[in-house]
Formats: C-alpha cells, sequence, structure tokens
C-alpha cells in the first residue's frame, strides 16, 4: 500500500506556564506535500530509506511489535519525505505513515490518536497529529493526561495558500535536544491570555467569514506573541538568522510566520498571487546572500490518505497523461 502524507506548518503554541492546569495548545494547518511511503509484508524487515528516516521507521516498527505484536516482517520505502528539522513535523507524518501501514496490513481496529499515544507523539503538540489524520485547520486543547484533544477543526480555503521559505540556514533541533527546553521553560499566563484571546475572537471568525486579511493580521500577531514564550531560547521573538526574511514577507504578504523551531518560514497569500510575489522573495533572498528554496504551499484539507499500488499507478498514468 501506499501512503501519502500532509506537512505540517505550526502556527504556535499557547500556554507553555499551564496556568489553567494544561500545558501548551497548538494550532496548525494541513499543507499537500509531505511524506509519500509504501509498505508491503516481505520475508524481512527492509527498509529503503536514508539516514534519520530509516531510523525513525526501524524506532516505529519495533514500538509496534512490542505494543500490538505485529511482527517485523515489512518492506518499507520512502519514495518522497519531508526534509527534517526545518519545522515541518517530519518525524510526527513518518511515523504515523508508518504504524497506520502496519495496523492496515495486520487488520488492527486501532485509531490514529491511539497510535500516536502508543508511539510517543503528541507531548507538547496535537497539530502534527490531527493534520495527519484530518487535513485543514487544527487547534488542539493542550496536555492534559493523554494526548492533547482536538478542539476545532476546520477547512482551509482553497484559494488560500502559503508562499513558503525553507532556507538553507542551521536547522531546528531534533526532539532529544528540544526535550530539556520544553520541559523547563515557562511561559507568561499574560501571553497565553491575549494569544486565546485573538485565537476565540480573532483568527477563528476570520477563518469562518473567509476573511483573509483578518485571518492573516491575527496570525502574525499570534506569532509575535508565541515568540515572548520562547525568546530565551531562540534569541527574540524569530529566529534571529530568519527575522528579515518574515519581516519582508510580513510587508508583502497578508500574515507571516515561523513554523515551529524554523527555519521553514511562510506568508499567508491567495493562490493566485504567488508568482509575482514568489520573484520578489527570490531577488530579497540573493541581495542576502541566503539561499533556500521556495514554494507554492496549498492546503491539505483531507489528511493522509492510504490507497493500494494500482490505485496509485493508475492515477500517476493518468496524471502524465492529462
Amino acid at each position: 500500500m501506499i501512503i501519502r502524507t500532509p506537512r505540517r506548518l505550526h502556527l504556535g503554541l499557547i500556554d507553555p506556564s499551564a496556568s489553567l492546569g494544561r500545558r501548551f495548545g497548538s494550532l496548525g494547518v494541513g499543507i499537500k506535500g509531505g511524506y509519500e511511503v509504501k509498505i508491503v509484508e516481505s520475508e524481512k524487515l527492509e527498509i529503503k530509506a536514508e539516514g534519520e528516516d530509516a531510523e525513525t521507521i526501524a524506532r516505529t516498527v519495533k514500538r509496534m511489535n512490542l505494543k500490538y505484536n505485529t511482527g517485523v516482517n515489512f518492506l518499507i520505502e520512502v519514495r518522497k519525505g519531508i526534509p527534517r528539522h526545518v519545522g515541518l513535523g517530519s518525524t510526527t507524518q513518518l511515523t504515523l505513515a508508518t504504524a497506520l501501514g502496519i495496523a492496515k496490513l495486520r487488520n488492527l481496529k486501532v485509531s490514529v490518536e491511539e497510535l500516536a499515544k502508543a508511539l510517543g507523539r503528541g507531548r507538547n503538540s496535537g497539530a502534527g497529529i490531527y493534520t495527519f489524520k484530518y487535513g485543514g485547520f487544527v487547534l488542539d486543547g493542550g496536555v492534559g493526561r493523554g494526548i492533547p484533544p482536538l478542539i476545532v477543526r476546520k477547512e482551509f480555503p482553497e484559494d488560500w495558500a502559503f508562499l513558503l521559505v525553507i532556507p538553507e540556514l542551521k536547522p531546528g533541533p531534533d526532539e532529544e535536544e528540544e526535550r530539556p527546553v520544553m520541559s523547563e521553560m515557562v511561559g507568561r499566563a499574560d501571553v497565553a491570555m491575549e494569544i486565546s484571546h485573538r485565537i476565540l475572537l480573532g483568527l477563528l471568525p476570520a477563518l469562518e467569514e473567509r476573511n483573509i486579511r483578518s485571518f492573516g493580521e491575527h496570525m502574525s500577531a499570534i506569532q509575535r506573541l508565541v515568540g515572548k514564550h520562547f525568546e530565551a531560547y531562540q534569541g527574540g521573538e524569530f529566529r534571529e538568522d530568519i527575522r528579515a526574511i518574515l519581516e519582508f514577507l510580513c510587508g508583502k504578504t497578508y500574515g507571516c510566520g515561523q513554523s515551529s523551531w524554523g527555519p521553514a518560514v511562510y506568508g499567508l497569500i491567495r493562490r493566485e498571487e504567488f508568482q509575482g510575489l514568489s520573484a520578489e522573495v527570490v531577488d530579497f533572498l540573493r541581495e542576502q546572500g541566503i539561499g533556500g528554496t521556495i514554494e507554492l504551499a496549498l492546503p491539505n484539507n483531507n489528511g493522509a490518505e492510504i490507497m493500494g499500488e494500482n490505485v496509485f499507478l493508475e492515477r500517476l498514468i493518468k496524471s502524465v497523461g492529462g
């Protein structure tokens, strides 16, 4: 079978201080262009993937076997990936894709949430879990006793998109490097209150009314507020090395942000605006002496897709023929 995942843009964490008893609370958006993973039965475990992708798959296979006695005889091949440690949720997407594929092959009746809990996902954020399952815009209710519960899930407008920039700069921390920061950090309750206010009476109404200007305004404000929680760890509201790119995007788009620890940054746009704006970003990066990729990131409102390989090939042939 073939499993295709979204990528995840992280729009922020609400309350690291747990001022109401629950830590964090996160919001994110699923975008197209994630992992494409082939999983089939095999006589032995064979992993066709590079570096950390291979390590993530091996770890997931082992944990699935320990938890559900699924065995290890699979051929698992990463045909398309997400860059690691740039802020697009690669570990959660690949972990859940592998686990879900194994569960389907073994006819296990387990939910994505159960798999996520068994595999240690959602310790800080549920955004990756719920963009994997549902796509669209998601908001979770913070960490309590289990994985964060899904509070809001909404379709993201198909005519909206993100101008996504992944600069060739220092990658974000991996999960082991991140763990002590997330466990020790204490956010500001007053900042969490303002973030919550903007989500409830700003971001969500703007999304419901399809008001891109209002949504972008509140998204940018939330991003700057989230940065106040993390400024002691990243040198300011945003990473210092991407600050100039973000300020440029904020001036050219409806709103901007840093996804997770970066270096991926994004600007909210209408889909048809990408070509003109991307040319300006290319010129700006060249002037700054920064390499990287620029792309049109379209919303994924479906979550992960599972299909037989023949169906996948038929679709591919039709797309090429078209």
